[in-house]
């Protein structure tokens, strides 16, 4: 039997994919709990348009993620921070949510999910991160870290 899933089902499948399972699997466990429903000749009409939909969003979507990408590629931000008097440790570090905000200030959104730092930054100096927006798209930004 064929059903639509409306939620993501362990060891099954993902939201509105189409799966084969048996009847009694169906009848029993995913009708019950509203996790699938039948693929009637209505609901997968239903579903290969929501599915061209979908797929025509994600295009736009992965687009403008490259657009924000290309423009990314290269940026240097610059951080003034305090440091230890004679070493160049700094008092705290900069986070991804501090590259984020500085990110905002260039007039990108970037979810400091996306950003990511090879290590800690808790010295004075030039550093790299990179943004990650899925679907094999990065950018390396150079962050740098400046006494005040």
């Amino acid at each position: 039997m064929k059903v639509i899933l409306q939620k993501d089902v362990k060891n099954l499948g993902k939201v509105g994919e189409l799966v084969s399972v048996k009847q009694g699997y169906a009848r029993n466990y995913l009708f019950p709990r509203q996790l699938a429903v039948a693929a009637t000749e209505k609901k997968l009409s239903e579903w290969t348009h929501l599915k061209k939909v979908a797929d025509i969003k994600k295009k736009k979507a992965v687009a403008g993620r490259q657009e924000i990408i290309q423009k990314l590629q290269g940026l240097t931000l610059n951080f003034k921070l305090e440091a230890a008097a004679e070493s160049e440790k700094l008092f705290g570090s900069v986070t991804t949510m501090d590259v984020s905000k500085q990110l905002e200030g260039h007039g990108y959104e970037i979810d400091k999910r996306d950003i990511h730092l090879e290590e800690q930054i808790k010295v004075l100096g030039q550093h790299k991160a990179f943004v990650r927006m899925g679907d094999g798209l990065e950018a390396e930004i150079t962050i740098v870290v400046e006494k005040v």
